[in-house]
């Protein structure tokens, strides 16, 4: 049932006139005879009868005003809902680049209720994208196995660059910096790349095209204990954004990875018929604000999207 059709017909039953109707919807005459006409043929009744004062309601039309009345306030509700509700965002990691926007976001849009969430995967993002209980993630678009559904959108938001940690003991820990090919004498370990994800999709494209030893056997104890155990070994080393800072009791060392320097690219995803107010307001904000990405002298898989 069209509701526009619908809100007119209570517009003319209050205004009792065809002609008042149309000042107040700001629409001519018969813009207004049309879609009553038109929800009548729907219907299967006459709505009103024309009278030499303007438009009474028929029974039927009586009938139906206080259903009709109803159905726009289920419908303004329904609207309401979708300005009032935050703005759901899903990040990689709290401790990401685009978390970091995001607060960038808060700070310069005060106004927005933001909810920032972490879902699993990029398939546990895109079903919450589908059924609407997620307006926009951050991801890396798109790994070798997967497109996107043509009802998602996406576009490039930044790339993430990666450094090297090692502990003091380390072989490299006084290295003002290091080059990818380079790493291929050490180890770099990063337990918890789980198969199929995007994480394992892009670290498997860096070593492949640099011959590197990522491995990634061992239990996931979490990034705490992963510092811990670089810090404490002379043989190994992870890879780490660097826009994350760890608390630790030890020293870690941060050495920069050049030529080139392996950035991660963060992706915003949406669904193309997401309506709420506040995505355009973040979709605006990350244009000017996010830093730059394709930058010369750095390196991301050949299978990320340009745009």
């Amino acid at each position: 049932m069209d509701l526009e059709a619908v809100r007119t017909v209570v517009t003319v039953a209050d205004a009792g006139q065809f002609q008042r109707a149309a000042v107040d919807l700001s629409l001519t005459q018969q813009a207004v005879s049309k879609r009553v006409a038109a929800l009548e043929r729907h219907l299967g009744v006459r709505l009103f009868t024309r009278t030499p004062h303007g438009a009474e309601l028929t029974s039927d039309g009586e009938a139906f005003l206080p259903h009709a009345r109803e159905l726009l306030r289920a419908a303004d509700r329904a609207a309401a809902s979708i300005r009032t509700r935050p703005l759901r965002v899903d990040v990689l990691t709290s401790r990401s680049a685009p978390t970091g926007l995001l607060r960038g976001f808060h700070r310069k849009h005060p106004s927005v209720d933001l909810e920032v969430v972490t879902l699993p995967d990029i398939d546990a993002a895109l079903a919450a994208l589908r059924a609407g209980t997620l307006d926009a993630t951050f991801r890396a678009v798109t790994d070798p196995s997967r497109r996107l559904p043509p009802d998602i959108a996406s576009t490039r938001v930044l790339d993430e660059p990666l450094q090297l940690l090692t502990g003091p003991s380390h072989a490299l820990s006084s290295a003002p910096s290091v080059t990818l090919t380079a790493l291929r004498e050490h180890r770099i370990w990063m337990p918890g790349l789980r198969p199929g994800s995007e994480w394992a999709a892009y670290y498997t494209a860096l070593t492949s095209e640099f011959s590197l030893r990522i491995e990634s056997k061992g239990p996931n104890f979490g990034s705490d204990a992963l510092l811990d155990t670089i810090a404490s070994s002379p043989t190994l080393t992870t890879l780490m954004s660097t826009h994350q800072s760890w608390p630790t009791p030890h020293t870690l060392h941060h050495i920069p990875i050049t030529h080139p320097t392996p950035v991660y690219p963060h992706s915003l995803l949406w669904q193309h018929a997401n309506a709420h107010p506040a995505l355009a307001t973040l979709r605006s904000y990350l244009a000017g604000a996010a830093p730059g990405r394709d930058a010369e002298g750095t390196w991301r898989p050949g299978w990320v999207l340009a745009s």
